[in-house]
């Protein structure tokens, strides 16, 4: 890192030139970029997917949509059957109000089983071609628009008096949202804000605008790279949201660390360039571990064959990569050129200059003496209470979401209520679809015969069949978001593929529940080994940044110790409904999302080990120094409490503010985030680190020969708590550790 420190500031003028020219064309980029972004949700090469993307090529609708359900309840003495023809008409003003729309209904099949047990209680589906707003099928779940006015305007002239038309589905169901999108620009505000208010409270001077700087021009030249990438592959619009916010909290993160670096060495009296090189001899090596560790951490979801996950994996990568690169280039010619000039506005209070960093936080170091002095107790119950939030991330339910953990008050609730009384079964309202090439006669009556199939829909007319293909919708038992409907979707798929090898049509099993379980296998069925290899990797950049064996194997345990537990209080917040309508005004789903896990672990993994290198690095350090290990616990804690605690502050308050996004894919992302940040900060780095450490005592610092020789770095053996270290030269005596 010094012979970096002394290239760049070597060449302070035109390094700053570069930062400018960077800032410009990133400014230049970042419109094109978002123009060449991609907005669909794609995942080729999983079969359900592909069905359902050539169901809605062929008939406009369909596939992964979800219909909507019309319920109608005729008059008592009425009965369904004799009332044939004005039910149909009335399905048909749907088809008029809505076109290109999808219909069925008794009417049109005359099959029994769309008719309640009560005879006079009879439904249909509708799958929208495009809905009344002129967007197209499908949509998050409760963010499509709803046309339950619509259906039931059409519908109630044409029945006979007294008649009741309810519309039920999972979207009438669903939590209510606005469909508006992510306020992109006010998210980043908030953040940004957030950023500058911790930043003036931790530096009391114009120092505080400088990491902002230095985010803002990472964020930018990210863009660029962004830009180069649609050139050759998909990128995803989610890199839209993910690198403001990323780029806000890494860059801030990194250049934090390194200013309050420098800020500390002018205290000890290094003026100059100087301080700028020993801030970069300490803090700079842990920026380039840290950002190491944020990339393997992503690395995961870049290699997952899902294009969105890895335009997610791909953005957050570029920006660690980028706000590496811009910490360790600009920032140091900054605080070189124009460190002591910011500081001038710190009034008197703070003379000397840098009395602060002089010394240790107090009420940091207090803290750790404390955690140091109860560490068995404090890492039992913290420990404990990870484990416990750890065993209910083992209950979490990644599928879809069923109608009991839905809406129970509502127009969509009275409708699945009428189902309900008249004995309709649950897995009517989420059907699925199936396309068949050839004649669907046999096709027909072989999914009919499948255990957990309730009906079969195959009406002969042109919304139904195009060409040598037919659509034939499946209305489970069981709704298709239960084990038992997923189990359903299973052996229809087999007889699909019995049909298929005894000659008969190509069937292709599409539909929401089929193409979820297909995500699963294909997301999650590698992700055991994909953890082994980056705990691998992961471990290696630690042991050479630690020196140390232990020490990396006890951050890759708490790293995955966190992350299981905040999943388990995902559980509890969106499956369980703990607290979810009192802290995010919304009702919780049931499940927590397919994708959630796989983007939680991936962006925390990184961002959490951040906060541990700069910890155990400077606790590495002051061992060194002192060969004690709670000295260095104390003085670790007490020079990085304040840093990681600001650093998780800012991001916790972005993500949170993201999660007030009415999008609820987003809000369950992001109030992951945001949770996963909170424990991290409080109860991991705050509590189970220190305490860890100070349990283990000198096997922390262990690096036999046989270990320290592939590594390539000295080796590190225990020595008697309080024993000098070993003798070195003038060059060697300097701190060369990483934090």
């Amino acid at each position: 890192m010094q012979r970096l420190s002394f290239f760049v500031l070597r060449r302070g003028r035109t390094v700053m030139v570069l930062a400018v020219l960077a800032f410009l064309a990133g400014l230049a980029a970042t419109p094109l970029a978002i123009q060449r972004l991609s907005e669909e949700y794609a995942h080729p090469g999983m079969p359900a997917f592909d069905a359902n993307r050539e169901i809605v090529r062929i008939y406009g609708n369909g596939g992964h949509q979800r219909p909507f359900v019309p319920v109608v309840v005729l008059p008592g003495g009425m009965r369904a059957q004799e009332h044939r023809e004005v039910i149909g008409k009335a399905f048909a003003a749907v088809a008029e109000r809505l076109p290109g729309a999808r219909v069925v209904s008794y009417a049109g099949t005359g099959d029994p089983r769309l008719v309640g047990s009560d005879g006079r209680t009879t439904f249909g589906l509708v799958f929208p071609g495009t809905y009344s707003d002129g967007s197209p099928p499908g949509g998050g779940l409760g963010e499509v628009p709803d046309e339950s006015p619509v259906i039931k305007a059409a519908m109630a002239p044409v029945l006979p008096p007294g008649s009741v038309v309810h519309v039920t589905g999972l979207d009438t169901l669903a939590p209510s949202v606005d469909a508006g999108g992510v306020d992109v620009p006010a998210k980043i505000g908030i953040g940004v804000a957030a950023a500058v208010a911790v930043l003036l409270v931790v530096f009391r001077s114009a120092l505080a605008l400088v990491p902002i700087l230095v985010s803002v021009l990472a964020t930018f030249v990210s863009f660029i790279v962004i830009l180069l990438l649609t050139l050759v592959t998909t990128v995803h619009d989610v890199a839209l949201t993910t690198m403001p916010l990323l780029g806000l909290g890494i860059a801030v993160d990194y250049s934090l660390l390194l200013v309050a670096r420098w800020r500390e060495e002018q205290a000890g009296g290094h003026r100059g360039e100087e301080a700028v090189h020993r801030a970069m001899r300490g803090a700079g090596r842990a920026v380039l571990f840290s950002g190491a560790a944020v990339a393997t951490g992503l690395m995961t979801m870049v290699v997952l064959p899902v294009p969105f996950l890895r335009s997610l994996g791909l953005a957050g990568m570029v920006i660690a990569a980028v706000s590496v690169a811009v910490t360790l280039t600009v920032l140091p010619v900054l605080l070189a050129l124009t460190g002591r000039r910011l500081e001038r506005g710190r009034g008197a209070a703070a003379a000397p200059p840098y009395r602060r960093e002089a010394r240790a936080g107090r009420v940091w170091s207090s803290w750790a003496r404390g955690v140091v002095r109860l560490r068995r107790p404090a890492a039992l119950l913290t420990g404990g209470l990870l484990v416990a939030l750890s065993a209910v991330a083992l209950e979490a339910d990644l599928g879809l979401p069923e109608s009991g953990h839905l809406r129970t008050s509502g127009p969509g609730y009275e409708g699945l209520s009428a189902l309900r009384r008249a004995e309709v079964p649950a897995g009517s309202i989420t059907p699925f679809d199936v396309l068949v090439v050839g004649d669907p006669a046999r096709a027909v009556a072989r999914i009919g015969g499948v255990e957990g199939v309730s009906a079969v829909l195959a009406p002969d007319d042109p919304s139904w069949r195009r060409g040598d293909t037919a659509v034939v919708t499946v209305l489970p038992v069981a709704e298709s978001g239960t084990d038992a409907g997923q189990e359903t979707v299973t052996r229809v798929r087999r007889a699909a593929g019995a049909e298929a090898g005894a000659g008969g049509a190509e069937i292709r099993v599409g539909g929401a529940a089929a193409q979820s379980m297909d995500f699963r296998e294909h997301a999650y069925g590698a992700l055991p080994w994909m953890l082994a290899l980056i705990a691998l990797v992961t471990f290696v950049m630690l042991a050479r940044a630690f020196r140390s064996l232990l020490l990396p194997l006890k951050a890759i345990a708490l790293n995955l110790l966190s992350l299981g537990a905040v999943v388990g209080a995902m559980v509890l917040l969106w499956q369980y409904g703990w607290g979810t309508r009192e802290l995010l005004g919304i009702q919780p789903t049931g499940s927590i999302g397919e994708f959630v896990p796989l983007t939680i672990f991936a962006f925390l993994y990184g961002l959490s080990m951040d906060y541990e290198v700069f910890i155990l690095a400077r606790m590495r350090e002051e061992y060194d120094r002192s060969g004690e290990t709670v000295h260095a616990v104390v003085e670790g804690v007490g020079r990085t409490g304040r840093l990681v605690t600001s650093a998780a502050l800012i991001l916790f308050v972005s993500f949170a503010a993201l999660a007030m996004t009415p999008e609820l894919d987003v809000k369950v992302f992001a109030s992951g985030l945001a949770l996963g940040i909170l424990l991290d900060a409080t109860l991991i780095r705050g509590v189970l680190v220190p305490a860890t450490v100070a349990m283990m005592g000198r096997w922390n610092w262990w690096l036999p020969a046989w270990a320290a020789r592939p590594l390539r770095v000295e080796p590190s053996l225990p020595r008697r708590e309080g024993a000098p270290a070993a003798v070195r030269t003038s060059r060697e005596a300097e701190p060369r550790q990483i934090a």
